[in-house]
């Protein structure tokens, strides 16, 4: 590291952190000069104890500054594409009909994976619908988070499913497309819808026409067979004990089956493709917007190799030592405490004796 300059990255402002250590520093200065001088070996045994809790408290301090070198500049892809993903939570997701008897919901994760491989450095919105449309995380460039958020994801509870349509994330896609595009002119904005078509609300489904101005590419993906997949009872518990069984029709399992005439209309609204999606294949996916797509150089902030782990590992080391002190301590006095028991067990002995005499 010869040579490097060291880069601090603090988690709170510096003086603030300044402000929190500091009283905690003269406080353990004024112990180490105050230690106790009766006998040399307790004195000198005080003070390494104190030094060692302020080494403790340097190393704390470091660690907060985050320090590091400058790992390099890297070429990075840097999308200006906002891409909102538009997802079916309906019972019928979890349709076990993908791949080897997997629900829906497995395929829609791997293909938003491979969205977010593709499009690197681009901002991703989550809107998911059953009975009604939330806007389940706004357009962010966090694609973990974004993942996580698909991993927790359950469909609706069973008991509570009244019916629903396939269009009614229509308002809510709209408003957020709009919203993008008046914060962003220079943006691009991208639409994958997923879902299997099934409309089981009465009333017609909502048409996505208005969102097509503001869609400049994506996809809609269709999930499901002709033949139907079953679906597993849900009860928006994480407990799978409280999961088991399948919704029911008639005395048999429901079957949950692809209507792909809806999903090519919407796709039609969109002005985007449909592709029926399989497990045993890709998602095709369009390019990004050829104005929106360029490399970047990384800023060093970017590319620092983080050191705060060295400091963390020394206070470790003497958390480790402070603990296996108390636990001698410990053992200490509860040695004591048996031999102070013993004692006054003996003398009471010897007193009754002389009584007795």
């Amino acid at each position: 590291m010869e040579g490097e300059t060291v880069i601090f990255q603090p988690v709170l402002n510096v003086f603030l952190l300044v402000l929190l250590f500091a009283p905690i520093a003269v406080l353990a200065v004024l112990a180490l000069v105050k230690a106790p001088t009766t006998g040399s070996g307790t004195r000198a045994g005080a003070r390494a104890l104190w030094a060692m809790r302020l080494v403790m408290l340097l190393a704390c301090f470091v660690m907060l500054l985050r320090p590091g070198i400058p790992g390099g500049t890297t070429q990075t892809l840097a999308t200006d594409t906002d891409v909102v993903l538009v997802v079916d939570t309906t019972a019928s997701i979890v349709a076990e009909d993908w791949g080897d008897g997997e629900p829906r919901l497995d395929g829609v994760r791997a293909d938003v994976q491979a969205i977010v491989d593709e499009y690197p450095g681009a901002r991703f919105a989550l809107i998911t619908f059953d009975a009604s449309a939330d806007v389940r995380m706004p357009l962010t460039t966090d694609t973990t988070s974004l993942m996580s958020s698909l991993e927790v994801l359950r469909p609706e509870v069973t008991s509570r499913s009244r019916g629903s349509s396939i269009g009614i994330a229509a308002e809510q896609l709209h408003e957020t497309l709009a919203n993008a595009a008046a914060n962003s002119e220079d943006r691009s904005r991208m639409v994958f819808y997923f879902g299997d078509g099934e409309q089981t609300a009465l009333s017609p489904p909502e048409s996505f026409e208005d969102s097509a101005a503001f869609t400049d590419a994506g996809a809609v993906f269709g999930y499901g067979t002709a033949e139907g997949g079953p679906m597993k009872l849900t009860s928006g518990s994480f407990d799978p004990a409280e999961g088991e069984g399948y919704i029911e029709y008639q005395g048999s399992n429901a079957l949950s089956v692809i209507d792909e005439a809806n999903l090519q209309t919407i796709a039609g609204e969109l002005g985007v493709e449909y592709q029926h999606r399989t497990a045993d294949s890709e998602p095709t996916l369009p390019d990004a917007p050829s104005t929106t797509v360029a490399y970047s150089d990384s800023g060093e902030v970017g590319n620092v190799i983080e050191l705060y782990w060295i400091a963390a590992l020394l206070m470790a080391a003497l958390l480790g030592v402070e603990l296996a002190r108390a636990t001698m301590l410990v053992a200490r006095l509860r040695t004591l405490r048996v031999g102070s028991r013993s004692a006054a067990r003996a003398g009471s002995g010897s007193t009754s004796e002389g009584g007795a005499a």
